[in-house]
């Protein structure tokens, strides 16, 4: 559901708006699918410089599980003293990442806490006090990535922890593999970041344009490619300057920096993909289906400061907004840092507070309190005010259709949410759930107010937990039937030993068990 009064933010007719879009772009892409223009809300933190100064806090709360895929194994004991920059937990298994110590201090404690997730549940955490001492491990020499083989970059990525810091927080070293196994002609960069209030990828390419080219090209020489575009929004003008002038310099025109529309969700990879490339990636496929992969600018940041000087992700900048807030900026943060000390260094006012969001306000998770840790995902903390949050009542739907235009995917929102309603959950996949992405265009221009996007999270959680009822059924079956199986295996060797010992003239031996 978005979080905006749609009554104040949803202007004029947005068939007409995509008309336009379409008309000013058609030179690369004749038409872009659904979206929306919600109010951008940037103007509070755009122009003001990485606030690089957050005083370290009294704990660091590393949360074990906080990319996709397994949740890294603690290799450090309760009371250990650890540098900055050592690795604490191991990644398990390909798709996982490891945890490294963000400041140097002692391990507090190993214990289950609050997850940065809208329900909050308790997950293991790695609890780090701060010595205050900042000392860093003995890092590599700096090399020059160039002379290394490709599939070591991706090596070093998995090494450093890094994840995509767009928001999905998949392991990067995983994407790399693939994207080198499969060949891929196009590395796309996400530079659109299209969510309201958000603009911390936008100084990062205002103040570090050249880390990060330099970054992409890096990761261009592990996946064995010639090529790399740049999507940047055009509402992002210094950004894009920034960035194009860096690629000029350091690319030899393997970069290629691109204006596009302001457009939510442009920064969703297929929509993006669709408009750079002209290329449609399938529902059930992947961008390199297509021969492309896509990253964030945060990654490529991320994959220079690794690859060239060592460094694993252990900080990431963080927009820190909303209307509670009284003095909003962009933080370069400690990972594992609580969001209320981010929001009070802000000066956030919590009698004010009416809603918690980490991430962007449309596909942000809510949360009930701040007192969760920074992820390496999380682009956004927001604290709304009232005047920000809609509380109008949903209403029945009128059936105008607002929410099937706006679909980027191009689904049909109003009859998944019928068939949820009603409880009918398949019927739903019929209709495309799957697809959803969760983007909360249809919830935005609802003229009826209905949290459509909530619907449809709620019934794809449903229906996950049904699969895994099913799944831990089967495996229950699975393990009963073997059990059954040992015993009867077990009884027909002991019939088959009775056998051969009677046929021998034997008596049966007694055993100390059975005496």
């Amino acid at each position: 559901m978005a979080f905006f009064d749609i009554h104040a933010l949803w202007t004029g007719n947005l068939v007409e708006k995509l008309d336009i879009h379409a008309l000013l772009n058609s030179n690369r892409q004749p038409k872009i699918r659904g979206g929306v223009h919600p109010e951008q809300r940037k103007e509070a933190t755009a122009d003001h410089p990485i606030d690089t100064g957050f005083p370290l806090p009294s704990m660091l709360y590393l949360a074990l599980q906080q990319h996709v895929g397994k949740p890294a194994e603690p290799i450090v004991n309760v009371g250990d003293r650890v540098l900055k920059g050592q690795l604490l937990a191991v990644s398990q298994g390909m798709v996982s990442a490891p945890i490294h110590a963000p400041t140097s201090g002692i391990v507090a404690d190993i214990m289950d806490y609050p997850s940065a997730h809208p329900s909050t549940l308790p997950t293991p955490t790695l609890l780090l006090e701060p010595d205050g001492e900042e000392r860093w491990i003995d890092l590599p020499e700096k090399i020059d990535p160039f002379n290394l083989a490709p599939e070591e970059i991706s090596i070093r990525v998995g090494a450093a922890g890094i994840v995509g810091l767009g928001g999905a927080a998949f392991p990067s070293a995983v994407k790399l593999n693939l994207g080198r196994r499969t060949k891929i002609q196009t590395l796309l960069i996400n530079g659109g970041e299209c969510e309201p209030y958000l603009t911390c990828d936008d100084r990062l390419m205002r103040e570090r344009a050249r880390t990060i080219v330099d970054g992409i090209l890096i990761m261009l020489h592990g996946l064995e490619c010639r090529r790399a575009m740049v999507g940047i929004e055009d509402n992002k003008p210094e950004a894009y300057s920034a960035m194009s002038a860096a690629a000029a310099e350091l690319s030899d025109g393997k970069v290629e920096v691109i204006s596009v529309p302001s457009f939510y969700p442009m920064g969703w990879d297929k929509q993006l993909i669709g408009y750079l490339t002209g290329k449609e990636v399938p529902a059930d496929g992947r961008a390199t289906d297509v021969g492309v992969l896509m990253h964030n600018v945060g990654t490529a940041y991320a994959v220079q400061q690794a690859i060239r000087h060592g460094k694993p992700l252990i900080s990431r900048i963080v927009t820190v907004s909303g209307g509670a807030v009284g003095t909003p900026r962009n933080i370069e943060a400690p990972i594992g840092t609580s969001l209320a000390d981010l929001l009070a260094h802000c000066d956030y006012r919590p009698e004010d507070t009416v809603r918690y969001v980490m991430g962007g306000p449309m596909m942000g998770d809510a949360l009930p309190h701040p007192n969760v840790p920074l992820v390496k995902g999380a682009c956004g903390i927001l604290a709304l005010s009232q005047e920000e949050v809609s509380a109008t009542d949903a209403k029945s739907c009128i059936r105008c259709s607002r929410c099937v235009t706006v679909c980027p995917v191009g689904l049909l929102p109003l009859e998944m949410m019928a068939r949820i309603r009603a409880g009918q959950l398949e019927s739903a996949l019929k209709f495309g759930l799957k697809d959803c992405i969760s983007c909360g265009s249809c919830s935005y221009v609802c003229p009826s107010e209905i949290p459509l996007v909530h619907y449809f999270k709620y019934a794809n959680g449903e229906l996950l937990t049904r699969d895994q009822a099913n799944h831990k059924a089967e495996q229950t079956k699975r393990l009963a039937e073997e059990k059954l199986a040992r015993i009867a295996k077990q009884k027909q060797e002991a019939a088959a030993a009775a056998a051969q010992r009677k046929a021998a003239g034997k008596k049966p031996k007694i055993t100390e068990q059975a005496a």
